[in-house]
């Protein structure tokens, strides 16, 4: 198996791990200090670096501190891994939180140098696709 596929299996292991021992710093090793986060369906949340990466999840532990992931499926193809993720767990003041989406991730040696980011909030809503269709569309 290529090396590089390897290092992008593993690195998406690791950060699952971390992720789910709510290990701050082995998660923050997972990415490089020079990290850059794109989110195509929200352009200003992008950011760029490991310290934005703390910051982000050491709220996230904060918040939802029983929170658990699990990775559905993931493709890899030489440094590129895509992974379809589902995050669970209560928040502090004992709403649930449920995200469910894409990242797909660039990794070089064992840590990620960017991602695309397309994980959203479930929405749990009633409402039909036509109804979503119509609200996208029409004015």
């Amino acid at each position: 198996m290529e090396q590089a596929v390897v290092e992008a299996e593993q690195m998406v292991q690791r950060l699952l791990h971390a992720t789910n021992d709510h290990d701050l710093e082995a998660l923050v090793a997972c990415f490089a200090d020079d990290y850059e986060n794109v989110t195509p369906a929200h352009p200003a949340r992008g950011f760029r670096g490991g310290a934005q990466v703390r910051r982000n999840w050491e709220q996230i532990f904060a918040f939802v501190p029983d929170l658990r992931a699990e990775v559905a499926r993931t493709a890899v193809d030489g440094d590129v891994v895509w992974t379809e993720w589902e995050m669970t767990g209560t928040r502090r003041d004992g709403s649930a939180h449920c995200m469910r989406g894409v990242v797909i991730f660039c990794v070089h040696g064992d840590v990620a140098r960017w991602a695309r980011f397309y994980l959203e909030p479930v929405d749990l809503s009633a409402g039909t696709v036509d109804d979503a269709v119509r609200k996208h569309v029409v004015r």
